[in-house]
């Protein structure tokens, strides 16, 4: 069989065409790392508006952990301002010689809670990795639970580990998924992702083109 024709994703919300803002989260930590990059790197909350089109309100608010940032968001922020995202989540590293690797055992990722998602980041002690992998407990139930499609460059890889979920593309029709069931698609094509099992469904999520190489 052939590749399936792209379609597009009849009734979804009307708010699925503007980019996903920062959803409300407990994460003063991960905003005094962001600060303490940011003012390494000699930029002011301004200067990083406008290298990122992310409001100077927004930063402030993730930096004083008012606010929790988006995937799409983290990500804008990270490359808008030439920070690694790595360093962020487990402070900086020494560049890895060849033959680099890593072990995560279960629950030593570093978590980083969200209203729709709450991600266990894995393989945080190698810096300047081409690839994030990360595992993912699905809390978002309907596409009324995000502000827009989820965006950003590079790949991904899902993979379902426990439950059910349903991957809405911007493209494509939605397409529920179970255990063992894997999907790859392009990031910069709008996406989503919920659950549709009695509980909470964990996937592994690895994506590309989010780490800043130096």
């Amino acid at each position: 069989m052939g590749e399936a024709v792209p379609t597009r994703t009849s009734l979804l919300p009307a708010h699925f065409s503007k980019p996903e803002p920062p959803a409300p989260d407990s994460s003063l930590d991960l905003g005094q790392r962001l600060k303490r990059m940011r003012l390494e790197s000699g930029w002011t909350l301004e200067d990083v508006s406008q290298r990122t089109g992310v409001a100077r309100s927004t930063l402030s608010k993730i930096e004083n952990g008012q606010m929790s940032p988006t995937y799409d968001v983290l990500q804008r922020i990270m490359r808008g301002a030439d920070l690694d995202i790595v360093e962020l989540f487990e402070g900086r590293r020494q560049s890895a010689p060849f033959g680099r690797r890593s072990v995560t055992r279960r629950g030593e990722g570093k978590i980083h809670p969200t209203q729709t998602y709450r991600y266990e980041v894995l393989a945080t002690d190698l810096s300047q990795k081409e690839i994030l992998p990360f595992k993912a407990r699905v809390a978002a139930r309907s596409l009324d639970d995000f502000a827009g499609w989820v965006r950003h460059q590079g790949e991904e890889f899902i993979c379902v580990l426990s439950g059910r979920i349903k991957v809405f593309t911007e493209f494509y029709e939605p397409v529920e998924l179970s255990e063992g069931d894997s999907t790859y698609f392009d990031s910069n094509m709008g996406h989503a992702i919920i659950s549709v099992s009695k509980e909470d469904a964990e996937i592994l999520w690895v994506c590309t083109g989010i780490t800043i190489l130096k």
